[in-house]
């Protein structure tokens, strides 16, 4: 972890490491989906964790869409359209997914915004907006196309098609509302690595940026959140464990969720709602119209969106005036507001805020004194009273040292990152918690009458991902059992009022009787039906199939057995039991028809071996020798039989029937997807309208200027420039008179029409610009190359350096190099500058490239040359001190004259200017120190000459 930033933001970069192979795709993003804002964050090549910036540059973004005329608006633009036309803009949209029309949820928000018409959707026991008579949206519609437009934001911000994600979901959450958000992601055509809690996130990401505080002793965190619509309190354990990865030993931190303690609507919006209802009563009280603002939507409207700036602007300041000018009939409002009457004004909305913190306590089963801290998140613990009420259960000082805004959005990208295939990064185990407990119920009948029996399946505060199993042992026919939510006591009434339908869905079996009879016919032991379920790491719960499972006992012979058959009996005694039936699927004790829930895989070793049993064993093995016949036939018919288990599987068929609120499948999909599509497709059309619209207009406007400019009008003649002004002008009447509906299309055929007619002009005054700069780079490579090559001539040591056509070349090249500058200044001063260009800046650096690799060649060839040693120089080992002194000392001196010949010559070619010519097409050359190979360098010299 490599920190850095002003912000205290941490980018994660040993850890984060991307798998060479993968080009496209690579980047992964995530999305916090919360009530009011929505926060996008992307991990792509080089970037590995940033927040992805909306059009605005703003690091969040409103969840609001609008809908005005064939305008589709979102985030502060569809706000904007939410002032003058309320019905036409919806917000806090999370609230009402997975949820029917008389849930409380539902009836609380028709209570808050009575503007929107909410019908029921009796198809699929959900709700939806009606916007008009011929349009409606379901909340996993506008969902969708808020979720494509954060797709949108990180495409731009990783400059690349993004289509995996992480979502964060509030914990509450039940299994309709989830997969609601699963199937408004599919409408969005992202593809859901994870839907991962929004507090598990927060967990993950303080985790992240205070890893060296873990070690083997777990400490404990809670995590206090308040947001817009809601609050949640997590008790969360950190603690570092050994686990093999891939055989290797490693210590890896681990988080796990310990208890949740939550209230639905406990946010910030209450406190917002409560100040406009004051806000709007005392408006009346004025009695300066004589309508009532509560009856105009537009004026609600305005008042929801000053009681929400007030709100924050008391979080910091004791006053504050609400002001809003032309409320209702052109009348401006304007009234102080204290931070103590907005207090007032929610004072039993205050007595609610340590009721989470309690719950998450008593799931955890721990007490504040083994807490180590409480971190505050979300934008509602601001307020300072929510501060004070905490401070005062918890008895210490809270820690604000968490991004409240940021944290979920960065630990789901992480998340993101860790799933993805494309990333590497170092391993953080999450485990979570089962929030609602999920309990199996089935009829069960005896001969004297029928009872309900109920078996929990995922117990409170279990932990998740895990699959279990669940068997029926006695049943021969069809049968069906039932999939409940279990005991909710420990939540409020109207908490559980919320979840909606506790029935979760009922599964029929058919074909059961039929599997018994194939596992008669096999003379097979009936270990009963088992159902497999799995709730996964997204929260869902699956029913992954069912299965009738029998096992069949044979003998086989020892010696005729092979490797692998002797490997898959072992196997299968491994996990079916011993020999003789005593494992975890006996079924001859059980009273009850149906085994207690049992965690996938069921293994069950190996019966061990008594003393008794052993001492037999090897008896009878010394009994048997090569001298007596008869008793090693009684030995072999003993060793050489051995019990094999068969284990049999036959799948049973089975329907599942789910209830409460449907998911958006078949039908109803496709038509979900095909309205946004076209949505899309209208916004697309329109984008590029626009932007063909503005590229058009600009260069009008740009062209008629630079032809009143000295430097434009000397590169052309008097007709070019009125052809030029005259299209110009004909453009820009068209645009403000019959053009201005016209598609993209025509503006692109336009603006091609005069790119076309401006290309030469353009191109002669870019030549013109630029020529002088090159030219003179040119006259300083001239010099710099005739100083070098005077001194090669006046060295010494030049023959041995350089051959004499390697020195006739550099001359000739600088001849022809001097020729050419000088025929280029010769016809640049002739020609009119608006006549054709003959010489080009792209054609005068490539002239200069010859001649720059030639010194270059010759240089690097100075570089690496060294001096011919002496053969006859003595190497024996036994020469004394002095001797050898003196023949290096000659060596010296005889050297020394070729030695400084080199340096003379480099020091010339150091003379060179290190000039930098650029042209059109970005050539540029640059003196270039890098030695290289004499062979490579004689190589391309050849390849050039």
């Amino acid at each position: 972890m490599i920190a850095s930033g002003p912000s205290g933001l941490v980018t994660i970069l040993v850890g984060m490491t991307c798998i060479i192979g993968y080009t496209y795709g690579v980047a992964v993003m995530s999305v916090d989906v919360g009530s009011e804002w929505m926060k996008v964050a992307i991990v792509s090549p080089g970037v590995p964790m940033e927040i992805a910036l909306n059009k605005e540059s703003k690091r969040k973004t409103p969840v609001n869409i609008a809908f005005r005329d064939d305008d589709r608006l979102f985030g502060e633009d569809a706000q904007i359209v939410g002032l003058r036309f309320p019905k036409k803009s919806f917000s806090y949209i999370l609230d009402l997914l997975g949820k029917s029309i008389n849930n409380s949820i539902v009836d609380l928000y028709r209570k808050r915004f009575p503007h929107y018409d909410i019908i029921a959707d009796e198809e699929r026991n959900t709700i939806a907006f009606k916007l008009n008579e011929e349009t409606i949206y379901t909340p996993e519609e506008l969902l969708a196309q808020i979720l494509h437009k954060a797709k949108e934001f990180a495409e731009n911000s990783a400059r690349q098609k993004i289509n995996e994600a992480v979502l964060t979901v509030p914990g509450f959450f039940n299994q309709a509302e989830r997969r609601a958000v699963l199937k408004a992601a599919e409408l969005a055509d992202l593809k859901v690595l994870q839907l991962i809690n929004d507090y598990t996130a927060v967990a993950l990401n303080y985790g992240i940026f205070h890893r060296k505080e873990i070690n083997e002793t777990a400490h404990y965190i809670i995590f206090y959140d308040m947001g817009a619509s809601s609050t949640t309190a997590t008790v969360v354990s950190y603690q570092n464990i050994k686990m093999k990865d891939r055989g290797v030993m490693e210590v890896i931190p681990q988080i796990n969720i310990l208890g949740v303690g939550y209230d639905r609507t406990l946010g910030g919006l209450e406190v917002q709602i409560r100040l406009q209802r004051y806000l709007a009563e005392e408006f009346d009280k004025l009695k300066k119209t004589s309508t009532s603002v509560f009856k105009n939507d537009r004026a609600m409207a305005k008042l929801f969106k000053e009681a929400g700036r007030v709100k924050n602007v008391l979080s910091a300041n004791v006053d504050h005036y609400a002001q809003i000018e032309g409320l209702l009939d052109d009348i401006d409002f304007r009234l102080q507001v204290t931070r103590e009457k907005l207090e007032e004004l929610c004072s039993d909305f205050f007595k609610r805020v340590t009721a989470p913190l309690k719950m998450a306590l008593d799931t955890s089963a721990l007490t504040m004194d083994v807490i180590s801290q409480v971190v505050l998140v979300g934008a509602g613990t601001r307020m300072p009273k929510v501060q004070d009420l905490l401070a005062e259960y918890v008895g210490s000082e809270l820690s604000k040292n968490l991004n409240a805004d940021e944290a979920a959005v960065l630990g789901a990208v992480y998340k993101a990152a860790d799933l993805s295939q494309g990333f590497k990064v170092k391993k953080y185990i999450t485990k979570d918690s089962v929030l609602f407990p999920i309990q199996i119920v089935f009829d069960k009948s005896t001969e004297d009458k029928s009872k309900q029996v109920r078996r929990t399946l995922f117990g409170k505060t279990n932990a998740y991902p895990q699959k279990k199993i669940i068997t029926f042992n006695k049943r021969k026919n069809d049968f069906s059992f039932a999939v409940n939510y279990a005991d909710l006591d420990y939540l409020p009434a109207h908490e559980i009022a919320a979840i909606g339908n506790l029935n979760l869905s009922t599964v029929t079996l058919t074909g059961v009787a039929e599997a018994l009879e194939k596992l008669e016919k096999e003379a097979a032991e009936n270990k009963g039906i088992k159902a497999h379920f799995l709730l996964d790491d997204s929260g869902l719960l699956n029913l992954m199939n069912v299965e009738l499972v029998g096992e069949k006992t044979g003998a086989v012979d020892v010696k005729d057995e092979g490797t692998l058959s002797k490997l898959g009996s072992t196997i299968s005694q491994f996990f079916s039991g011993s020999d003789d039936g005593d494992g975890a699927e006996k079924t001859d004790g059980l009273k009850e028809d149906v085994k207690p829930v049992q965690e996938e895989p069921e293994q069950v070793p190996p019966k061990p071996v008594t003393e008794e049993e052993k001492s037999k064993t090897e008896n009878e093995t010394k009994q048997a020798t090569p001298d007596d016949n008869k008793s090693t036939n009684q030995t072999d018919s003993k060793i050489d039989k051995k019990m094999k288990v068969t284990v049999l599987k036959e799948l049973i068929q089975y329907t599942e029937t789910k209830y409460g609120p449907q998911m958006l499948t078949g039908d109803k999909f496709a038509s979900s997807r095909e309205k946004i599509q076209a949505l899309e497709l209208r916004d697309l059309e329109r984008t590029k309208r626009e932007t063909a619209l503005n590229n058009l207009e600009s260069f009008v406007i740009d062209s008629q200027q630079k032809l009143l400019t000295e430097e434009y009008r000397q590169a052309a003649d008097a007709k070019e420039i009125d052809e030029i002004n005259e299209a110009c002008q004909k453009t820009s009447d068209w645009l403000y008179e019959e053009g201005f509906d016209a598609t993209a299309d025509v503006y692109e055929e336009k603006l091609a029409n005069l790119t076309k007619l401006t290309s030469d002009l353009y191109e002669r005054v870019f030549e013109h610009r630029e020529r002088p700069d090159v030219l003179k780079g040119m006259v300083s490579l001239l010099n710099a190359s005739n100083v070098f090559l005077n001194n090669m001539r006046n060295s010494n040591t030049v023959d041995q350096i350089f051959t004499v056509v390697e020195l006739e070349t550099l001359e000739k090249t600088i001849n022809d190099t001097q020729e050419y500058h000088a025929t280029v200044i010769k016809v640049t001063a002739e020609t009119p500058l608006y006549e054709t260009v003959k010489y080009k800046v792209r054609d005068i650096a490539n002239k200069m490239a010859l001649l720059d690799r030639e010194i270059k060649y010759l240089v690097n060839k100075a570089k690496i040359w060294k001096p011919k040693q002496d053969v006859n120089a003595t190497q024996s080992d036994k020469v004394i001190d002095e001797t050898s002194k003196g023949n290096q000392t000659d060596s010296e001196s005889s050297n020394s004259t070729a030695d400084s010949d080199t340096e003379k010559i480099l020091e010339a070619a150091d003379e060179k200017p290190n000039e930098t010519i650029e042209s059109d097409d970005d050539v540029k050359l640059e003196n270039d120190d890098t030695v290289e190979s004499t062979e490579d360098v004689q190589e391309e010299l050849h390849e050039e000459l």
